[in-house]
């Protein structure tokens, strides 16, 4: 699996100072605009804009500022969206391939910011193409195995409802799906009572590369760098790191 969702993972459980937070729902409420603006502001029929939703309420962003996000995107509010979609390449220390999504409305600006990031924390800003083939796009819902069902159970259901894998990611179960079944699958694990940590549509790498030691610290640097940017939205990455290695740095 992704080691974004492991680094995802952990990140969640760390407690955010409040500009780190401020800064997230800056974010994850422009990723719901830009969704509602592309497909709409209705979340049942656009699944993008249900996997932002899903996102900003696991962060804990109010749903009055969630609500507005969404009207100004579909164009019910004043106040339109004007954010443009761009993506980057690149590598990570070790050879770890990275793939960034960023939502900006000043593309100078975030390409400058994102060279920096790569300049200063020992990675190489590749060429468009150079990375984006090794990842595919990709539904995936996290369940904590602390809180999870037998995996034959938990299987069984996930695949009824239309999802491709069951991954043992050391303390979770990932279960990956079509994008497209991205809600099914999540809506039939709540109906059985199965608590769910995160379900997002991301980009999955086709496989990894295992970094540990010292070479894991500046991978996850550079991540940490990138994810920090304002425009920035995710960072996708391919590495392998060990959950209490991760934890550790």
């Amino acid at each position: 699996m992704s080691g974004h969702s492991k680094w995802a993972t952990i990140k969640r459980k760390k407690s955010a100072n409040d500009a780190k937070r401020s800064n997230m729902f800056a974010k994850l409420l422009r990723a719901v605009e830009v969704a509602a603006k592309e497909g709409g502001g209705d979340p049942t029929s656009n699944m993008t804009l249900a996997s932002a939703v899903e996102k900003a309420k696991a962060s804990s962003v109010p749903s009055d500022n969630i609500d507005r996000a969404i009207k100004r995107g579909s164009g019910a509010d004043a106040d339109a969206a004007k954010y443009e979609e761009i993506t980057y390449e690149g590598y990570a220390p070790g050879g770890i391939a990275l793939f960034i999504e960023a939502l900006t409305d000043n593309r100078n600006r975030t390409a400058q910011d994102v060279r920096h990031a790569f300049t200063r924390n020992g990675g190489n800003l590749g060429e468009t193409g150079s990375t984006g083939w090794m990842f595919t796009r990709k539904g995936v819902i996290v369940v904590e195995k602390s809180a999870a069902p037998d995996d034959e159970r938990l299987l069984v259901l996930a695949l009824d409802a239309g999802a491709e894998d069951l991954s043992d990611s050391e303390s979770s179960w990932e279960i990956v799906t079509d994008p497209a079944a991205l809600a099914a699958v999540r809506d039939a694990l709540r109906a059985a009572d199965i608590d769910i940590s995160s379900a997002e549509l991301t980009m999955l790498p086709q496989s990894t590369i295992p970094v540990d030691g010292g070479e894991a610290r500046k991978v996850l640097q550079l991540i940490d760098a990138l994810e920090d940017l304002e425009d920035v939205q995710n960072v996708y990455a391919n590495f392998d790191i060990p959950e209490e290695v991760m934890a550790s740095l």
